[in-house]
């Protein structure tokens, strides 16, 4: 590692940890030349995303953006922001541990709304009104009665309650 105070590419490492939740190794150098010391961070080189988006133009993946559109869903719906950046970390592993590169803005959305789902029926219907470009009054009710749909599933069945006498 070359020395950024003398360039001499010598140094030894004097302490190594884990940092970004594990996701990087943080060492601590000093040059052998200069004794100067310094801090490097080693990760895994990660192969960008490309979406693929509506009109078929092809970008590279932006969690920024993503955690954007979130923020503006999740507006005044008492979802703090490190649930939604969490959210967007997830995705983005999630999209990193699969074999393909390339994801349709599709994908990424429904991946977003399943957690929406869960976390607040508000945010859900706002994101999926700007992703699934609603037209009507008819598009929001037919997305909340798939959420109420997708709740009566999910409800536990009442035999389930009842207590054994």
């Amino acid at each position: 590692m070359q020395c950024p105070s003398c360039q001499h590419t010598d140094s030894r490492v004097l302490e190594s940890r884990a940092a970004d939740s594990g996701r990087s190794v943080r060492r601590r150098r000093e040059c052998l030349n200069c004794d100067f010391r310094f801090t490097t961070y080693e990760r895994v080189e990660t192969v960008p995303i490309t979406v693929i988006k509506r009109n078929g133009t092809r970008e590279t993946f932006n969690p920024a953006k993503l955690l954007h559109g979130l923020l503006r869903a999740c507006e005044k719906t008492g979802l703090e922001p490190a649930k939604l950046e969490t959210v967007v970390e997830e995705i983005e592993l999630q999209l990193q541990q699969r074999n393909s590169r390339e994801v349709t803005s599709n994908e990424i959305g429904e991946l977003v709304l399943e957690r929406l789902s869960v976390m607040s029926e508000v945010a859900y219907v706002r994101f999926a009104s700007v992703y699934r470009q609603f037209q009507g009054i008819s598009d929001f009710v037919a997305t909340l009665e798939g959420l109420g749909r997708k709740k009566v599933h999910k409800a536990p069945r009442p035999e389930a309650l009842a207590t054994v006498g």
